[in-house]
């Protein structure tokens, strides 16, 4: 997910949603880009300068002219620095600006002076978002070959609720993730996803589970969504929630659930990437109600589930399918003798035990083992550059 280099222009203007672009110019230079912020005077009214500056690193481009040496500005130059400009939060009256090439401000002009993509993510109370002038204006940008980040539903400044907030921070940034990391070898492709544990019912209050926090899953789905697959992601019980809008997420719960799911989308799949870490057993009988403490020791009967991994190898027909080995000893053999097995095209072996490597931790370290046998290991980082690297290898191997 790294923009590591990439040099993004940041033009604010002056709605309220501006005070969220200190986030999003964080979220930029967390990701390695290069920052640099313009603004119109009507943005000072919601976040400053000075703050921008102290963010991003770089002097924030406000005026023609620098008011203490007289310094000419030259918003050619900026322009031309640029990989990408995005502004946000953008209002009707500069959006109306940028449609019909008014330039009345620092940022207007370079704005004008753009030779890279450019995104806009419009801000403003749902009547003037809903308008007919703005829908013609937004269609406009559009047909100069501009990104139109849509705004979203929400609560608004006006006390109204409806459609007009700008979009997230993680939206925008996923946008811009999106465009860098486009690949055309993805392009048609629809990848099946698993991701997270499963949870096998005691009574209404207990279940049996792991400790999957299913990020490796979501950052899979989110990596193949960027570079341009459709994806369908199938994700047990977990907390994590994905900015990434065209990914389709089907919420289960257990592993009888889970088989269902990708028996449902199976078919219509190119590949199957199963990350999930579904609970080997279930309980034979499900309790309807808590069960109560009242012996010494409790015998809960439990039966096999469902190896999901098995019976999607077995169904396939021109699918890829990848899977994951959890192991804490004797990981390489293990793995192996998974991915014979069960038929795999890949497998990714997962060893837990040393430290950043395992659930729910940012950044893992694996090895990609595939069935002629060819081995790619890769060292800790985290797991959104991960699933790009496994991305990238499983494209190059499975379709040379």
């Amino acid at each position: 997910m790294s923009l590591e280099g990439k040099k993004i222009l940041v033009g604010v203007t002056g709605g309220i949603a501006a005070y969220k672009i200190a986030s999003f110019v964080r979220l930029l230079k967390k990701q390695g880009a290069e920052v640099r912020c313009m603004m119109t005077p009507a943005s000072f009214d919601f976040i400053t300068p000075l703050t921008l500056s102290t963010l991003s690193g770089s002097p924030v481009g406000t005026g023609f002219s620098d008011s203490k040496t007289g310094e000419w500005t030259n918003h050619v130059e900026w322009a031309l620095w640029a990989d990408v400009m995005i502004f946000a939060p953008v209002t009707a009256s500069s959006l109306a600006k940028m449609a019909h090439g008014f330039s009345d401000n620092f940022l207007m002009a370079t704005y004008l002076s753009a030779k890279c993509p450019v995104f806009i993510a419009p801000a403003m109370d749902l009547d003037m978002y809903q308008h007919p002038v703005t829908k013609e204006n937004i269609g406009r940008l559009e047909s100069f070959g501009y990104t139109i980040i849509p705004a979203e539903n929400g609560f608004l400044a006006s006390g109204l609720d409806g459609q007009g907030r700008m979009a997230e921070p993680e939206v925008l940034l996923q946008y811009l993730t999106d465009h860098f990391h486009r690949d055309g070898r993805f392009y048609g492709k629809k990848v099946l996803i698993t991701a997270g544990p499963t949870h096998e019912a005691i009574d209404p209050v207990r279940f049996i589970g792991n400790h999957s926090s299913g990020k490796m899953g979501f950052a899979l789905a989110e990596a193949a969504t960027s570079k341009g697959a459709e994806v369908i992601l199938v994700s047990g019980p977990t907390h994590l929630k994905t900015a990434h809008r065209q990914i389709r997420v089907v919420p289960v719960t257990s592993a009888l659930q889970m088989l269902e799911a990708v028996q449902n989308h199976w078919e219509q799949a190119d590949w199957g990437i199963f990350a999930s870490a579904v609970a080997d057993y279930r309980p034979t009988v499900a309790a309807n109600q808590k069960i109560k403490k009242t012996e010494e020791n409790l015998h809960i009967d439990l039966e096999k589930n469902p190896d999901i991994l098995s019976w999607a190898s077995a169904n396939r027909k021109a699918q890829k399918v990848v899977g994951f080995a959890l192991e804490t000893q004797n990981g390489l053999d293990y793995a192996r003798g998974k991915l014979e097995k069960k038929k795999l095209d890949a497998i990714v072996l997962n060893e837990i035990g040393e430290p950043g490597v395992g659930f729910g931790t940012d950044t893992n370290s694996v090895k990609l083992i595939f069935k002629s046998n060819k081995i790619r290991s890769f060292e800790l980082q985290s797991k959104q550059e991960l699933a790009f690297s496994l991305l990238n290898e499983l494209m190059n191997n499975l379709y040379e």
